[in-house]
This record gives structure tokens, sequence and C-alpha cells, in this order.
């Protein structure tokens, strides 16, 4: 699956290991580049349930982004990239169609 950024600052940050471990420290980055990896190992955004970890699509004022749990309750936050987004005769998303991603940050979603 493609993986894109939402912006450079947040590319050059999750592509430079020290950079994301000042930021995020030691554990949480280890498990933003294992998710990252995982994303970019499948080629169908349904293949990532397959996967440990919970991968779910949020609701409310996130509707339409997608986490992936990594450690207490930060998530790493994405979306669809593909144009349009593929969905569902019922109107949700198709993730069998789902083949690239933007990566918008790792927060907790509980706040």
């Amino acid at each position: 699956m493609d993986v894109i950024f939402r912006t450079s600052k947040l590319k050059k940050e999750f592509n430079d290991r020290h950079l994301l471990e000042k930021r995020q420290g030691q554990i949480r980055a280890k498990l933003i580049h294992r998710r990252l990896d995982d994303l970019r190992a499948v080629d169908i955004l349904e293949d990532m349930r397959n996967l440990p970890g919970r991968c779910h699509e949020l609701r409310g004022n996130r509707s339409g982004q997608l986490s992936l749990d990594l450690d207490g309750p930060y998530r790493l936050i994405f979306k669809p990239a593909n144009d349009p987004v593929p969905q569902k005769p019922d109107g949700g998303l198709d993730w069998s169609q789902v083949t690239a991603v933007t990566i918008i940050d790792v927060e907790d979603t509980h706040q």
C-alpha cells in the first residue's frame, strides 16, 4: 500500500528514527515503525484486519479517519488517500479498495 504523509515535516519525522524517538519516546517510535511497515506490506486496507493490533474507523468529528493502536491511549491516525474514497453501496468505506493512505499524526483520540 502507498503511505503518504500529511506534511513534509511529518514525513521527515516518521522517517528519521532519532527525531521520532525524541518526540514519541523509544517504545512508541518502535510501534509506529512497525505499524508503518504493516501498512506498506499490505496491498489493500482490508488486509490490516488480519494483522495483530486493532485497525478501525473513527466516528463523530473524526469520521473518515482510521486508527491503528499503538501504546496506551495513543493511536496512529490516517485516512484513505484514494480519490475518490472507495465506498460500499451502503455508503461505508470499502476497505477492499483502499490502496493508499495518508498519515495524519499520532494522537490520544480519547481526549
